[in-house]
């Protein structure tokens, strides 16, 4: 299984517990462990990941930190793990903080609940662990844009440098979003005469600033909204099919077809699954105001199994040879695994 299809399946799992685990033990077994195994770590060897670490700080001696990645004898990265669902603020960091700067060869530090994971390092200064981590990836809400900088941190593809060298632009790149979040809501003094004074041929007093800062916010938004405006407009001629005969049909109100999260990890988990007989890159998915499919070559004559996730009870409708389909119950993403050979003919048949 590719590492991307591991940490979305990881994420289904997550989904799916995070409401049993209630206990700090619970969280490590349930959500920490399978994440550890994610990323390529033999957690059942104390040489690659032990647990109940020693990190001794300073006249305290026995301190514990819950795991510590270990690479050649020496500890690399330590974890600390808080009860699934409990904030991870800057109170819980202290506690791996001292950790951190007890131990000389650990570059990383990672905080989390199971759910989130908040990784640091020391950037600002050797062997004193940051204030605020370099990247915060949460299983509830997948930023693919964050998998390849995580994978950096896997068994295989180990390599520190790499990874200090992308926090150091993570760090940077969440700064600047701060940054830019804020002025667009409140745009400063200094960016408003930035662009008042290339639009406004008069002296840029202070009421001519402060109009200018409506206008700003204004311009933000309207910015925003034209670049969702064209990504939508690009989607739409994007799965424009034409080889499906034009019918004429009654107009009918449109609604809104939003893919839900469940249903893209359950597109993930199928995907995963078809990879042994057909190339990923030939695995679609297409939603529907009543279901939501998987096709194969983003055709609509080629479909692989459809998502009936609308209702509390959530169904699969697999396909026979005739295309009739057929649906079956799950509890969870997780059950798409069991239908594996069914999906797999289904793929083989087109």
């Amino acid at each position: 299984m590719e590492f991307v299809d591991r940490i979305y399946t990881l994420a289904a799992r997550i989904r799916e517990l995070k409401e049993h685990t209630t206990t700090e033990e619970a969280t490590k077994n349930a959500l920490v462990l399978p994440f550890l195994q994610a990323l390529g770590y033999d957690t059942f060897d104390p040489r690659v990941v032990e647990p109940e670490f020693t990190a001794d700080v300073g006249t305290k001696k026995g301190e514990k930190v819950d795991y510590a990645i270990k690479r050649d004898g020496s500890p690399v990265m330590l974890i600390e793990v808080k009860c699934c669902g409990a904030t991870l603020d800057q109170g819980k960091a202290n506690q791996l903080i001292r950790y951190f700067q007890a131990t000389q060869n650990v570059r990383i530090g990672i905080l989390t609940d199971g759910v989130i994971y908040k990784f640091f390092s020391d950037l600002d200064r050797h062997n004193m662990m940051d204030d605020k981590p370099f990247m915060v990836f949460d299983f509830l809400n997948v930023e693919e844009a964050l998998i390849p900088e995580l994978r950096k941190l896997a068994n295989e593809k180990f390599d520190i440098e790499a990874t200090l060298a992308a926090a150091q632009d993570l760090k940077h790149i969440r700064q600047l979003k701060s940054l830019l979040a804020e002025e667009m809501r409140n745009p400063s003094d200094e960016l408003v005469r930035l662009f008042a004074k290339e639009v406004h041929s008069g002296q840029l007093r202070t009421n001519v600033i402060d109009d200018y800062r409506e206008k700003m916010k204004l311009a933000f938004r309207h910015v925003i909204n034209d670049v969702i405006n064209e990504r939508l407009q690009t989607a739409m001629q994007d799965n424009a099919y034409p080889e499906a005969p034009e019918e004429p049909r009654k107009e009918e109100p449109k609604r809104a077809i939003e893919t839900t999260q469940e249903e893209w990890e359950a597109f993930y988990a199928v995907k995963s699954i078809l990879r042994e007989v057909v190339d990923p890159e030939r695995v679609f998915i297409r939603d529907a105001a009543s279901y939501c499919a998987v096709l194969l070559d983003d055709n609509n004559r080629k479909p692989v199994c459809r998502f009936h996730f609308n209702g509390k009870q959530k169904y699969v409708g697999l396909l026979d040879e005739n295309k009739k389909e057929t649906r079956h119950a799950i509890a969870g993403v997780d059950d798409l695994f069991s239908m594996a050979e069914a999906l797999a003919a289904t793929a083989q048949r087109y």
